[in-house]
């Protein structure tokens, strides 16, 4: 369950009226079901997990809830929430520039990375954003800044953050994923990535690739995602008006403040899909919504049409 009052703090910024247990119907919870499983059913044998949360009253409804599921890109979220923290605790500001050599470049996508060395200087507010976006190397430079992988998961464990684990950097994630050594920075652009890739043994590939999907390290359920989302927008784990900016700060779509995270497909199997995030309907009625696959044997559209599904059938199902 959700920590109490995190919707308050999480809309505060949308309305300052509270919302009300009469605005708020119970989850149509044998819609969840059937539609739930009938797509699982549908993408087998890729694995999937869902969950949702009333983030007023905090009844929930979860698929594979417990299960961890590999976070890919979507790391940045709880990265930034830890981010956020130091700045507010003073040990960071905003405005700090940080120059980044070729050592502290990381795998693709990285739009940084790709333009260096044409920009090297960036401040933590603007690294912040690029890791929110999906960036590596943004996110791999504010993780170091901060003390590295064992300071987020310090943080995250103070918190009582339960079943997240943030492990590695994503320069390590995204090579060992594929079979390759450690990362070299002339592999910073997406040509050059994909050739070294190209370079790789099917086998050796697809066996990496499948100690991945297996790998504890790196994860996060369902349910533990929901929580995350609902103490963050309650102020638990950052100031209330910082969690509203970092909402702010992701991407939006379909009327909802989410991030989307795509491990790149590798021998036609995505191993790794994360879309975490918020949605809120009229009346001020907010839900937070997280959705994990691993597995996936689906193109570009596919996973599209998949993310749009479950979205959807999770909308149509809160009343």
């Amino acid at each position: 369950m959700l920590a109490g009052g995190a919707c308050a703090g999480l809309l505060a910024g949308c309305n300052d009226e509270p919302l009300t247990a009469s605005t708020t119907p119970r989850l149509d919870m044998d819609r969840l079901n059937a539609g739930v499983a009938a797509i699982a059913a549908r993408v087998r044998p890729a694995a999937l997990g869902m969950g949702l949360t009333n983030l007023e009253s905090g009844e929930h409804f979860s698929f594979a809830g417990d299960r961890p599921f590999p976070l890919a890109a979507a790391f940045a979220l709880p990265l930034a929430a830890a981010v956020t923290a130091e700045m507010e605790a003073g040990r960071l500001r905003p405005d700090e520039r940080l120059v980044l050599d070729e050592q502290q470049l990381s795998p693709p996508p990285s739009a940084i990375g790709q333009a260096w060395p044409a920009r090297r200087d960036f401040t933590a507010g603007e690294l912040m954003q690029a890791a929110l976006d999906g960036d590596s190397t943004a996110a791999d430079v504010l993780m170091k800044r901060i003390g590295g992988p064992g300071a987020v998961t310090a943080w995250l464990d103070a918190k009582r953050v339960r079943s997240i684990r943030v492990d590695r950097y994503a320069r390590e994630v995204m090579v060992e994923r594929h079979g390759l050594p450690s990362f070299r920075p002339e592999w910073r652009t997406e040509g050059v990535f994909a050739q070294a890739l190209a370079m790789q043994p099917q086998a050796a590939r697809l066996a990496a690739m499948q100690r991945y999907m297996a790998d504890p390290r790196d994860t996060a359920t369902p349910t533990g995602m929901l929580d995350f989302l609902g103490m963050l927008g309650g102020g638990e784990l950052v100031s209330g008006a910082a969690g509203r900016r970092l909402f702010r700060m992701i991407r939006r779509g379909q009327g909802r403040a989410h991030i989307v995270s795509t491990a790149r497909p590798d021998l036609g199997i995505t191993p790794a899909l994360a879309d975490v995030g918020v949605f809120v309907l009229p009346g001020r009625r907010a839900y937070a919504l997280a959705i994990f696959a691993t597995g996936l044997r689906l193109d570009g559209p596919g996973r599209a049409r998949l993310l749009a599904d479950l979205t959807a059938l999770a909308r149509g199902s809160v009343g």
